[in-house]
């Protein structure tokens, strides 16, 4: 997305949670949504970042709203890409169907750390070759942790992208549709979970687009 992103004009912040991404090591039981969003806070702080599209992809989406909730004035638009929309309270895993919370629970290795999702059956290998090193075990405590919104919602105008090739249980089409009801600009896209690794060049249009608008 990097080199697309200057082919369009635009420059791209790509910041790694605490625990993930070349911060893994730094992983542990105790990081949450709440140290998430302190990253992503502290990145806005530091490289003085005003008036950026905000971009939350999956779970993601919980990170970007709560980071639009506490720093609105550095932030012109809510970009949620195939991801959570949480209200105040909510968790992540508050958006499963009943019994997913304690299998997964069960299934993180000491306790705490959560193994990645599946890639999508659709995931060409190349892209999977790509990905697969990357993708690295998540703080459980990241999905257990409610959203707090102190201040309410986030009043920055929001955009949705939602992903059409998901298999049964999809838990993101709920927000699509809540993005639908309540006005907010929306988008279809014919991939996959993670359009910004399969089809980059179609979520690039979207994103200029927006951007533009």
């Amino acid at each position: 997305m990097h080199a697309l992103m200057r082919e369009k004009g635009h420059s791209l912040f790509t910041p790694s949670y605490t625990g993930l991404g070349e911060r893994s090591h730094l992983g542990s039981p105790s990081i949450g949504l709440n140290s998430h969003m302190q990253d992503i806070l502290m990145v806005l702080q530091f490289e003085d970042l005003r008036d950026i599209i905000l971009v939350g992809h999956s779970y993601g989406g919980m990170v970007a709203t709560g980071v639009a909730a506490r720093a609105p004035e550095r932030i012109s638009k809510l970009v949620y890409l195939d991801a959570f929309v949480p209200k105040h309270g909510q968790r992540v895993f508050d958006f499963y169907p009943a019994g997913e919370e304690e299998r997964r629970r069960s299934s993180a290795i000491d306790g705490w750390k959560m193994p990645p999702s599946p890639l999508p059956p659709d995931t060409p290998p190349a892209d999977a070759e790509w990905v697969a090193p990357r993708r690295v075990h998540q703080p459980l405590a990241s999905f257990q942790e409610p959203l707090i919104l102190d201040n309410g919602e986030p009043e920055v105008p929001r955009s949705y992208i939602y992903a059409q090739r998901h298999i049964p249980g999809d838990p993101f089409r709920q927000f699509f549709v809540r993005a639908k009801n309540e006005g907010w600009q929306v988008f279809e896209m014919d991939a996959s979970h993670s359009p910004h690794i399969t089809a980059p060049e179609a979520l690039m249009e979207i994103l200029d687009t927006i951007a533009r608008g």
